[in-house]
């Protein structure tokens, strides 16, 4: 009796060992490889679709920005014109126009160019 549970452990071992060996002998290193390229592609696809969303995003950002400066570059232009138009108005009728206040820094960085 104990001879049959020896063959019947045998045969499991055996069956196993068949098993592993048909997988062994299905899957090639080079097949195991060529699977690795293909997860570690489409792995870097994924990560380029995500770097070119944020370079959208980013560009939208620096023309929305590119916008706001020249929107501002445009209200100083105004706000320049408009102040020699009041100057220019007071002379005329022989008045000086009020003192001006100091201009603070931060805003004299940006004034310094429009000559006023």
């Amino acid at each position: 009796m104990t001879v049959d549970w020896m063959q019947a452990g045998m045969t499991v071992v055996a069956a196993v060992g068949g098993v592993v060996s048909a997988r062994a002998a299905r899957r090639t290193k080079r097949q195991e490889r060529r699977d690795d390229f293909t997860v570690v592609t489409e792995q870097q696809g994924k990560q380029i679709e995500r770097l070119e969303k944020r370079v959208a995003l980013r560009e939208q950002e620096a023309e929305r920005l590119g916008q706001r400066i020249t929107d501002q570059d445009e209200a100083i232009n105004w706000l320049r014109t408009r102040l020699r138009d009041l100057v220019g108005a007071f002379r005329i009728r022989g008045e000086e126009p009020p003192p001006a206040r100091p201009i603070p820094e931060r805003a004299a960085r940006i004034l310094n160019g429009f000559d006023v």
